[in-house]
């Protein structure tokens, strides 16, 4: 009987030390432990619209056209009123990206130089992911994430154009993330976070950025 209660004791051990068991897993500051979900609820239903490459637009004749972020070239193939002529139509659109971009975030955020953003690109090297969203004309910090095992290293790195050449990087210092183990398995990152930042310029404002995520895990 005592030799039972012994193997009993050993087994208890090994199971709650387990690799599926990270209840003993240190985190490092700025690291968040992942919540994973065999089925993530929520609403997703932003991942369905979809917009222009940025700077492409519908002119006044119905023609895709763009505008600020235009390749070299395509000037000469409008007329002085903005209407691409008619010859050059097949050369331009050779040039000018008109692919249908769906999003893949949708967020609220306090940080510097940020007026939203609707993209995020997830790449997979060995073990880590690596996810950030897209600056824009209007934006300019850009959220980060390093996922590896249960853990995922939240940042904002900004961008400024207010001074040229400046970056700054804002470490995580609180928050939770929840992400659908299934789809991430099959190459999908799918998942509702809610962080917080330190704020070194002024402490007492919080900063902050919240949101869910629907995209394509690429290899890198």
């Amino acid at each position: 009987m005592k030799n039972f209660f012994v193997y009993i004791f050993l087994l208890a051990g090994l199971v709650s030390c387990g690799p599926n068991n990270d209840r003993g897993e240190s985190l490092q500051p700025g690291e968040i432990k992942i919540n994973w979900a065999d089925n993530l609820q929520g609403d997703f239903s932003f991942s369905r619209n979809w917009d222009y490459p940025e700077g492409v637009y519908k002119n006044d004749f119905g023609q895709l056209s763009c505008d600020g972020f235009c390749p070299s070239g395509t000037d000469r193939m409008k007329d002085e009123t903005g209407k691409i002529f008619e010859d050059s139509l097949e050369a331009f659109y050779k040039l000018v990206d008109t692919t249908h971009q769906f999003y893949s975030i949708k967020s609220d955020a306090w940080c510097y130089e940020w007026a939203g953003t609707n993209f995020a690109t997830a790449t997979k090297s060995k073990d880590t992911v690596f996810c950030f969203t897209h600056n824009n004309a209007a934006t300019h910090s850009r959220l980060n994430l390093i996922i590896t095992g249960n853990r995922c290293t939240p940042l904002i790195k900004l961008s400024s154009i207010a001074g040229p050449g400046e970056t700054r990087t804002y470490l995580c210092n609180g928050g939770q993330i929840e992400i659908d183990r299934n789809l991430y398995d099959k190459g999908i990152l799918k998942a509702k976070f809610d962080f917080t930042f330190d704020h070194k310029e002024n402490p007492a404002k919080p900063m902050f950025w919240k949101g869910e995520i629907y995209t394509e895990i690429k290899a890198k």
